[in-house]
């Protein structure tokens, strides 16, 4: 019973993942654009063509229309099933990695953190800008869910004021520690070495996880972007000098620290005696 009861989390987890994943698509496109992520509904950006439904089918609808509009046949970027695909399978790994033993509601929030980390993360990529509007949002979601988990009686061994200390800590540790950075960086180069949007993410993060994650998380992204900008460099693939957004490898950090924090943070206390 017990596996089926599982089994049956990680399908619901799956699809969940899908249908939020094609949600974050709309999200990706509309708010750079400063666009309502509510109306119109979907439609084809070529042709305004609003969409049937079947061809909203999430991963499984790109396919149905081969990769075209079916009304104007204007390719279709492959990156939409893969948007939907990948928050799939991030929704599916949070009901491995926490099912059984933690509240449906905190899971849900930890889904719902992965999905802001994901659309920011692309929309960086896309644009080079973290939008305000997801980085605060994320922020305040992210208070609202430390204060939420006094209410889980799995939960109870903090108090509230706990809860809120630990999310507001995180929050300007966050915004306080990238914003050294970036005037360190500026400093030492001469121009912006980060972009004013990161700091702002990081207090998200940290909103979320809580300040020694978020230290997790950034070290993570920092050793994960300087890795990546050598080895572009050296194939060159980006000029020396070149910019390239720091967003991502953030919302890689903080998807490692939530997966593997409590075991990286527990193994590195040990070492020195203090776990």
């Amino acid at each position: 019973m017990e596996n089926i009861e599982s089994l049956g989390l990680q399908l619901i987890a799956i699809v969940l993942g899908a249908s939020v994943g094609s949600f974050l698509n709309v999200v990706i496109y509309r708010v750079p654009a400063e666009l309502s992520i509510l109306f119109p509904p979907s439609r084809c950006p070529t042709c305004l063509k609003q969409l049937a439904p079947k061809d909203n089918i999430p991963i499984l609808g790109w396919f149905l229309i081969k990769g075209k509009c079916r009304y104007c046949h204007t390719p279709v970027s492959w990156r939409y099933p893969l948007i939907e695909g990948i928050t799939a399978i991030l929704f599916w790994w949070v009901s491995i990695a926490f099912g059984g033993s933690t509240p449906v509601l905190v899971m849900l929030g930890y889904c719902l953190l992965l999905s802001w980390l994901l659309s920011l993360a692309v929309i960086d990529l896309d644009t080079m800008t973290l939008p305000n509007v997801l980085t605060q949002s994320g922020l305040v979601a992210g208070v609202a869910f430390q204060s939420m988990m006094v209410l889980m009686p799995e939960l109870k061994h903090t108090s509230w004021s706990d809860r809120l200390l630990l999310s507001i800590t995180g929050a300007v540790v966050g915004i306080w520690l990238l914003d050294i950075m970036r005037f360190l960086g500026r400093v030492w180069l001469g121009k912006e070495a980060m972009g004013a949007g990161d700091p702002k993410l990081a207090a998200m993060i940290g909103a979320w996880l809580g300040w020694e994650k978020l230290l997790l998380s950034i070290l993570v992204a920092a050793a994960l972007g300087s890795l990546l900008g050598v080895l572009a460099i050296a194939l060159q693939k980006l000029g020396k000098k070149q910019e390239f957004p720091f967003g991502p490898f953030l919302a890689i950090g903080a998807t490692c620290a939530l997966f593997f924090g409590d075991v990286i943070l527990s193994t590195y206390l040990s070492w020195f005696g203090l776990n």
